[in-house]
């Protein structure tokens, strides 16, 4: 049954080989097993119950929080040919009747539910009337009290699933469970011996950064400013922030919507719809805005302020670069967010018991913020994937800033917390070690401490960032509660016997995200197909993104097909877009576009939303890194571009790209056999005149047989263009 899967996914998807992770989650489920499959935000989840309910005999239900995700998987669904649809309060009355008249007659592969449709009478009429053979339950955290986003419908879930007469097989799907979490979930949901999948947790073309004591409006604008044709999400803690960065974008002419709670449904549909359809490029949102929105060309994620827990946090971030190539994810951190997030969970409904969980998880997320460590390394260790190497594209990662020896200042502080007994927390050790007379450092007579005063020549609020420093970097630890207190682990003793030292890097005011990912030029066969694109998609009323990704355009435009075979070994299309589109892509590929020039698009292509060369080695997360150093040891071994492409069984264009690649990492290339000697002082007069920034212009300004190849040859020789 696998080879089918294999077979469903080319012809319905258009791909050739599943994500890391999916290939066993399907085998599983397809050998009838329950299953609980945690991969992250982007990993494809989706693919791994569709496949095999396209599989199985009868319709297979769907348990969802998202409305609007519901949507969008059924109408990609039904594009495909994959006859599917959801029942959830987004239908009129008449409409839901026609939906679950047709579901009972057996019309469908796929019927999404929102839970909150699911109640006894609901199932049993289900069960008795069709056949299930399978229940996939996405967000399946919601299940959990464990979980960030605890929901009590899902908790209804496991009894009705239990007295369905045949049972069928349950799949559970979540991106974020920690292991408490996830046995959490096996337990609610009843589920039978299940197979278990965690895929890693690592977002590999994610790039994390932290950002303290920035300018946040100041730096808010010079980072759109190098981004200017960009889409992404800025997230604010309140409805407030909301407002006032949204006011801030708008004044400086940038097109934002914005989306929070306080907004009529009218209103939030309004902005939700311009952002899917890239009517407009920036979203405003606090966290009501995102569940469920497949958009994949999102390139950054900005949070304005600190979320709550870091569960929250990576499924933001986590809407950043849904179609795999190099995105940002950007935190702007400062102290005081804790204090905001600590507000909204006192504020917040939920017993003594669910807020204690709340506070631990917000220091989890405080402790990220502060840290050293790899970003991303932190956050797979948080759900318990250990032995994950450091991702070498964080903002700590590339973080040359001096290494300052903090061992006397950390002994001081530990000391203090220690002679303290865990009875107090970090405020108050902050206070001591100031040599504070507040009355209740006095009427504790902690004052007596011989640590009192310890530091008294540094500002409190320091006092204290250091204190959470050392909690972050596992010396201190917080208790759990509303009130925490704060004491040693055992990772302090070496430190206070002097056998340990520590290390802090000096502060820097801003430590910026790793790559730029710059937009750089589009080809004129990339412009063209973008263009169709949009407008194909106003004409069947979808998000342009539902035809095809952007990757799959660059593809088409580097592989430019000319026949219906050559069209389906592009990444992204299966036969039935090949069906539906095939002939206006191919006038496209075909026609005057791609005879103008595809390739400044493909070097574009190989350059866009890279992570700086120091860390290309072990950034890729398309499995290519080491491609385009193959085409250079052939080429440096005397390999032409023909016989290279030929060989490798690649494009000659794509050939070519590897090269410049290579010579933007650093690498020594024979000029002469890129560049024809004739045409190099040709070319450099244009640029001269022209300028380098633009490549068709240059084009258009040469004679017919200089071509792009020998353009970045000569721009990258004489360093006119940084790639």
């Amino acid at each position: 049954m696998l080879q089918e899967a294999r077979e469903l996914l080319k012809r319905v998807y258009g791909y050739d080989s599943f994500r890391q992770g999916q290939e066993g989650i399907i085998e599983a489920i397809t050998g009838g097993r329950d299953t609980l499959a945690i991969l992250p935000t982007g990993g494809g989840k989706s693919v791994c119950y569709q496949i095999p309910a396209m599989l199985m005999t009868g319709t297979t239900i769907v348990v969802s929080p998202l409305i609007s995700l519901m949507k969008d998987q059924v109408d990609a669904l039904r594009r495909v040919g994959v006859p599917a649809a959801y029942l959830n309060s987004s239908l009129g009355a008449g409409e839901y009747r026609d939906v679950l008249r047709a579901a009972l007659n057996g019309e469908y592969k796929l019927l999404y539910i929102a839970p909150e449709r699911l109640d006894g009478s609901m199932f049993g009429e289900l069960s008795e009337r069709m056949r299930i053979p399978m229940i996939a339950i996405d967000e399946a955290h919601c299940v959990s009290q464990w979980g960030h986003d605890f929901r009590p419908s899902y908790r209804q879930l496991a009894g009705w699933i239990g007295r369905m007469e045949d049972r069928p097989l349950v799949s559970a799907f979540t991106a974020t469970a920690t292991p408490e979490v996830a046995d959490d979930i096996t337990a609610m949901l009843g589920l039978r011996e299940p197979s278990v999948f965690v895929s890693g947790f690592a977002r590999e073309n994610l790039s994390l950064s932290v950002v303290t004591g920035a300018d946040k409006k100041r730096f808010l604008t010079q980072f759109l400013k190098e981004r200017p044709d960009q889409s992404g999400i800025i997230y604010a803690a309140t409805r407030k922030e909301t407002e006032a960065v949204h006011e801030e974008l708008l004044r400086q002419g940038i097109p934002a919507g914005k989306y929070h709670g306080g907004l009529g449904d009218a209103e939030r549909a309004e902005a939700q719809e311009k952002f899917r359809f890239d009517e407009t490029r920036v979203m405003v949102a606090t966290n009501a805005f995102g569940m469920g929105i497949d958009k994949p060309n999102v390139r950054f994620v900005l949070h304005w302020q600190m979320p709550g827990d870091v569960e929250s946090y990576y499924q933001e971030a986590g809407r950043a670069g849904r179609d795999g190539e190099e995105s940002e994810c950007v935190l702007l951190f400062e102290p005081q967010d804790v204090q905001i997030q600590r507000f909204l969970i006192e504020q917040g409904q939920g017993d003594e018991g669910r807020k204690s969980v709340q506070l631990s998880k917000l220091y989890a997320m405080m402790n990220f913020g502060r840290t050293e460590r790899c970003l991303q390394q932190f956050i797979v260790d948080y759900f318990g994937e250990k032995g994950v190497e450091p991702c070498g594209k964080c903002g700590n990662c590339l973080d040359k800033s001096e290494r300052l020896d903090m061992t006397s200042e950390a002994q001081k502080a530990l000391s203090c917390v220690g002679r303290m007994k865990g009875r107090f927390g970090v405020t108050m050790a902050a206070k001591v070690l100031k040599g504070s007379r507040d009355k209740k450092i006095i009427q504790f007579g902690l004052d007596r401490l011989s640590t009192y005063g310890l530091l008294r020549e540094w500002p409190e609020r320091e006092i204290s960032d250091w204190l959470y420093w050392l909690v972050a970097e596992g010396y201190l630890r917080l208790s759990e509660g509303q009130y925490p207190t704060v004491s040693l682990t055992a990772e302090a003793l070496p430190v206070l016997e002097g056998s340990k030292t520590v290390v802090r890097r000096k502060s820097t005011s801003v430590r910026r995200a790793a790559s730029a990912a710059a937009s750089g030029e589009a080809s004129p066969l990339f412009e063209a197909l973008r263009q169709w694109r949009k407008e194909t998609a106003a004409r069947e009323g979808v998000p342009p993104f539902m035809l095809f990704f952007d990757a799959t355009l660059r593809e088409l435009a580097a592989a430019a097909p000319a026949s219906r075979d050559e069209l389906l070994r592009v990444k992204g299309i299966g036969a039935a877009k090949a069906d539906k589109y095939g002939d206006a892509l191919l006038a496209i590929t075909s026609g005057e576009e791609a005879q103008a020039g595809r390739q400044p698009d493909l070097f574009q292509a190989a350059d866009a939303g890279r992570a700086p060369a120091r860390a290309e080695a072990s950034v890729s997360g398309r499995g290519e890194s080491g491609s385009h150093l193959a085409t250079y040891e052939m080429f440096q071994a005397g390999g032409t571009i023909e016989q290279i492409a030929q060989e490798r069984g690649i494009s000659r264009v794509t050939a070519e790209s590897h090269l410049m690649r290579c010579a933007d990492e650093g690498m020594e290339l024979d000029w002469s056999r890129i560049i024809p000697e004739d045409q190099e002082p040709l070319i450099l007069e244009a640029a001269s005149r022209l300028g380098a920034g633009k490549l068709r212009p240059l084009k258009d300004a040469l004679p017919p047989e200089v071509d792009y190849f020998a353009i970045h040859g000569v721009l990258r020789k004489h360093g006119l263009k940084s790639g």
